[in-house]
C-alpha cells in the first residue's frame, strides 16, 4: 500500500460562504487559508490546490483586538524615491475593508504559483454578498 497522491483532476472544490460580521481577523484568516489549502480534506497534497472556494462577506464588520487598529501598519512603496505609502488598520479598513482580510489571508498561503492560484479561490465583499452572485455555486454556510 502506497501513500495517497491527489491529482488536479481528482479535486472536487466545494464553495463555502463565511460572515465576517464581529469575528477577530486573524482567527478568521487562518480558518479562511486551512480551507483555500484543502488541509481539512484526508486527500491533502502539498503540492497539488486540494481546497476550496471560500466567499467572505461583511468583511468591514471585522474586529481587531486591543491597540490594533492604530498600532498595526501595512506599507506599500510607489516606486519613487521616498515614496513609502504608511496606513493604519483603521484608515485601509476605511478606504478598502477587503485588503484587510486579503493580506491577513495571503501571509497563511505559500509563497509559490499554487498560493497565488489558492488565494484566487478567495472572494472576498465588504457588505452582504450580491444577491446573484453565486446562487449558482449553491454554497454552504460555515461558522467558526
Amino acid at each position: 500500500m502506497g501513500t495517497y497522491n491527489a491529482k488536479p483532476a481528482d479535486v472536487n472544490a466545494k464553495w463555502y460562504i463565511v460572515d465576517l460580521a464581529g469575528q477577530n481577523l486573524g482567527r478568521s484568516a487562518t480558518k479562511i487559508a486551512m480551507m483555500l489549502m484543502g488541509k481539512h480534506k484526508p486527500t491533502y497534497t502539498p503540492h497539488v490546490d486540494t481546497g476550496d472556494y471560500v466567499v467572505a462577506i461583511n468583511a468591514e464588520k471585522v474586529a481587531l483586538t486591543g491597540k490594533k487598529l492604530d498600532d498595526k501598519k501595512y506599507y506599500s512603496h510607489t516606486g519613487w524615491v521616498g515614496g513609502l505609502v504608511e496606513k493604519s488598520a483603521r484608515e485601509l479598513l476605511e478606504t478598502n475593508p477587503t485588503m484587510v482580510l486579503q493580506y491577513a489571508v495571503k501571509g497563511m498561503l505559500p509563497k509559490s504559483k499554487l498560493g497565488r492560484q489558492m488565494l484566487s479561490k478567495l472572494k472576498i465583499h465588504a457588505g452582504p454578498a450580491p444577491e446573484h452572485g453565486y446562487a449558482a455555486q449553491k454554497p454552504e454556510k460555515l461558522t467558526f
